[in-house]
């Protein structure tokens, strides 16, 4: 498949809430996509892109990591959503391979997920890294990755979700 990913611009918004809405069956995330944007909370949006259409979504959002020294920033990677009719075709491991390059080269340093534990490993998330963080989830879909090797070396704390996450969570 030839298709091509790109910032998030407004003109691909309504077509990513519909990638959204087809992929998780609801309005939950289109709407929280909509208020983190609203928000002023998204640090990069990013679509795949075939034949014209919006094929693919991923946003990452900031997500403070609150500890005793002080606040060490973060992002949330959430949501990231790939068009039933593009699903198992590589669409999301470029998406998200991509997006991730993007983060690095923007200076993020970390990332925290709440996703599949079969899809995130496999781009260095890790259930292990994302133990000293305490939030609303835990177990082995709750990961982190380091995006500049040893970010989270010694951090422990909790993660602060935005308020939109609220209509999610």
């Amino acid at each position: 498949m030839n298709f091509t990913i790109h910032p998030e611009t407004p003109a691909d918004h309504d077509a990513a809430a519909q990638v959204n809405r087809l992929a998780f069956g609801g309005e939950a995330e289109p709407r929280l996509v909509r208020a983190l944007r609203e928000g002023g909370y998204v640090r990069l949006s990013v679509v795949a892109e075939l034949g014209g259409e919006v094929a693919g979504h991923v946003l990452f959002s900031r997500l403070p990591i609150e500890t005793a020294g002080g606040t060490v920033e973060a992002l949330a990677l959430a949501p990231m959503a790939v068009h039933p009719a593009f699903q198992r075709r590589g669409v999301g491991t470029r998406l998200l391979t991509e997006a991730l390059a993007a983060c690095r080269r923007q200076g993020h340093r970390i990332v925290v997920v709440l996703g599949h534990p079969d899809f995130y490993p496999r781009f260095g998330f890790s259930a292990k890294l994302a133990e000293p963080l305490a939030g609303p989830f835990s177990g082995p879909a709750w990961m982190a990755l380091e995006l500049v090797p040893g970010a989270l070396s010694g951090v422990v704390g909790r993660v602060v979700y935005p308020p939109p996450f609220e209509i999610v969570l």
